[in-house]
C-alpha cells in the first residue's frame, strides 16, 4: 500500500507551483537591483586600505560641488513636486468630470506628453527659446521685443523643460485615484445646505490630500533621479548641479574614483526609499475612503 504523501511536501509543492510564473522576474530584479545596490552600499563604505569608515562619505559632504549638487537636486525636485502639484491636481480633477469623448483625447495628450522627454524634449527647448531660438527669433525680428528667456540650462529652464513632462505625469498617477470623491457626496452636502467651500474644506480635501501627497512624492522622486533631460540641457558650463550629473562626470573621468559615484548613488536610493515610505504611509490613510 503506497505512502500518502506527506503534509509539508505537498505545501512546498503548492508553493512552487504558486511561485513558478514569478521566479523569472525574481532573479532579473534580484540581478539587476538588488546585487547593483549591495556593490553601492558596499563600495559607499569600502576603504582602499581594508575595512570600512565614513571616508567616502567625508569626502563628498566636504566637496562643494557635490554639496550644490545635492542641494541643486532637492530644491529642483520640491519645485517640481509642487508646482506640477498645482497644476496637475486641478487638471486631473476636471477631466475626471469630462464626458467619455473629451476624457479620451486629453488622456490621450497627457500620454504623449509624459512620454516625450529625453535629448528630443531638450533640443525642442533650445529649439524654441534658446538664444537662436525661433519664438526669441520671432519676438525680435517681428514685434521688436528682447526675449530674454532663461538658459534651458539654469535652474529657471530646466524647470521650465521639466514642467512639460512633469505635469501630465502627475496627471495620469493621480486620475485614478481622484475619481474616489463621489458626486454623490457633494449632493448630499448640498441637501444639508452646505456651502460649496464647506463641501471642499471638510469631505473634498481630506478626501484627496493623501492622493496628492503620494502624488507629489512621486514626482519628487522621479524629477531627482532624471539624467538624460538633465545631461541634454545642463551639460554646459555655468549650468545647474546635479546628483545625476555629478554620478555621469565622475563615471566619465573617475578623477574621485569610482566611490564618489556610489556614495551619490546611495544617497539617490536612501532619498527614494524615504519618498516611498511616505508613498506607502499617504496610500494607507486613503485606503479608508476605497
Amino acid at each position: 500500500m503506497p505512502r500518502p504523501p506527506r503534509r509539508g511536501a505537498g505545501r512546498t509543492g503548492k508553493v512552487l507551483t504558486e511561485w513558478a510564473p514569478a521566479l523569472p522576474l525574481l532573479v532579473f530584479t534580484f540581478a539587476m537591483l538588488v546585487l547593483p545596490a549591495a556593490r553601492l552600499i558596499h563600495d559607499t563604505f569600502a576603504l582602499r586600505g581594508g575595512g570600512y569608515g565614513l571616508d567616502h562619505v567625508l569626502r563628498v559632504i566636504g566637496n562643494p560641488v557635490d554639496r550644490q549638487a545635492i542641494a541643486g537636486s532637492l530644491a529642483l525636485g520640491a519645485v517640481q513636486a509642487t508646482f506640477a502639484t498645482a497644476l496637475g491636481a486641478p487638471a486631473a480633477w476636471l477631466i475626471t468630470r469630462m464626458r467619455l469623448g473629451g476624457r479620451a483625447f486629453w488622456l490621450s495628450l497627457m500620454n504623449v506628453a509624459s512620454n516625450f522627454a529625453g535629448i528630443g524634449l531638450a533640443f525642442g527647448f533650445v529649439a524654441l527659446i534658446g538664444s537662436t531660438g525661433m519664438l526669441t527669433l520671432i519676438l525680435g525680428g517681428v514685434f521688436g521685443v528682447d526675449a530674454a528667456f532663461p538658459p534651458v540650462g539654469s535652474f529657471t529652464g530646466m524647470n521650465l523643460v521639466y514642467l512639460y513632462f512633469n505635469v501630465p505625469m502627475f496627471v495620469l498617477l493621480t486620475l485614478p485615484a481622484l475619481s474616489v470623491l463621489k458626486d454623490d457626496w457633494q449632493e448630499a452636502a448640498a441637501v444639508c445646505h452646505a456651502t460649496r467651500w464647506q463641501f471642499w474644506r471638510h469631505v473634498g480635501l481630506p478626501v484627496l490630500s493623501p492622493f496628492v501627497v503620494a502624488g507629489w512624492l512621486l514626482i519628487f522622486t522621479w524629477t531627482i533621479g532624471v539624467y538624460a533631460v538633465a545631461y541634454a540641457v545642463a551639460a554646459g558650463p555655468g549650468s545647474q548641479k546635479l546628483i545625476t550629473l555629478q554620478i555621469g562626470t565622475t563615471l566619465e573621468s573617475s578623477v574621485f574614483g569610482l566611490e564618489r559615484a556610489a556614495v551619490l548613488s546611495v544617497l539617490l536610493m536612501l532619498l527614494a526609499i524615504g519618498a516611498t515610505v511616505l508613498y506607502r504611509l499617504s496610500l494607507k490613510r486613503a485606503q479608508k475612503w476605497l
